[in-house]
């Protein structure tokens, strides 16, 4: 991996796991789904403003529109709409934690799918990862932690692998901010009619809305999905998926530092475990 491909990686975690922390104080304070649509057709209209004035046009093959539509509905729609309802209920580090197996569930899904060979040391690690998940969660479930939540948090990271393995046949040469704008639009169309559906409407105005909103919506929304189509595209996207690991280290620092939230030692000794399946399958790639 070179030095580039790092940088990118470890900015777009950073964003990413900031993210769980920024959304958790917004759905305090309005409708999820209705808040997540609107922030998704911002973004959308914003990267797609900015790709038309680099000069980027919207050139896809029917194969590659496809691509941008499932892409748009997995992760946009599914996973981060899963977190978004989800964090009504458990804490913005649990979240994250649970985010973190990412890279596990696409190494398993690259073999179902694509038959990518599982060398005995890439099994042990998907093993482990199994592991420090069920760590996690008997302690957050004996601890009070709810149990819808917790099933639509994992909902949603079964979304996004799929989405990961998707997103190296959205892009065509020269047009990946145009591509990020159009599967924002994808996912606001979606979830804005599960929102009239299945939510009652409240927003509360105030400055921690705004600010995490706003927060939400350029840098997670625009400038870390960007980051993470050039990723993919750069080194692929099992390797990306590593980056991952840092989300259970960063999203309960940062949910800690700003909304004060804490780490039990179970919680500590399950991240390490799935950390090393992590690293195990990721060694096996080699």
């Amino acid at each position: 991996m070179d030095f580039r491909a790092l940088l990118m990686g470890l900015s777009f975690v950073l964003m990413w796991s900031s993210a769980f922390t920024s959304a958790r104080i917004a759905v305090a304070y309005a409708s999820p789904l209705l808040l997540l649509s609107v922030r998704f057709l911002i973004s959308g209209l914003l990267a797609m403003l900015i790709a038309k004035a680099l000069g980027q046009r919207i050139s896809l093959t029917r194969n590659q529109w496809l691509a941008v539509a499932l892409f748009g509905l997995l992760q946009n729609g599914v996973y981060l709409g899963a977190n978004f309802v989800a964090m009504q209920w458990i804490e913005a580090g649990l979240a994250a934690i649970i985010a973190s197996i990412l890279p596990l569930l696409v190494a398993l899904l690259s073999w179902l799918f694509f038959k990518e060979k599982l060398p005995i040391l890439a099994v042990l690690g998907l093993c482990a990862g199994l592991g420090g998940v069920i760590i996690i969660m008997w302690s957050r479930l004996s601890g009070g932690a709810d149990i819808t939540g917790v099933v639509l948090a994992f909902l949603g990271v079964g979304a996004l692998s799929l989405a990961t393995l998707l997103v190296r046949g959205a892009t065509s040469s020269g047009n990946i901010l145009m591509v990020v704008g159009l599967q924002m639009l994808v996912a606001s169309a979606a979830l804005f009619p599960a929102s009239v559906a299945f939510e009652t409407w409240y927003v509360v105005w105030s400055w921690q809305l705004i600010v995490a909103f706003t927060y939400t919506t350029l840098v997670p929304g625009v400038l870390a999905t960007l980051i993470w189509f050039l990723l993919v595209r750069r080194i692929g996207a099992v390797r990306s998926s590593s980056f991952h690991f840092l989300n259970p280290f960063l999203g309960v620092a940062i949910a800690a530092a700003v909304v004060g939230e804490s780490l039990t030692l179970q919680d500590i000794a399950g991240v390490f475990v799935i950390t090393l399946g992590i690293i195990a399958v990721q060694l096996s790639k080699r």
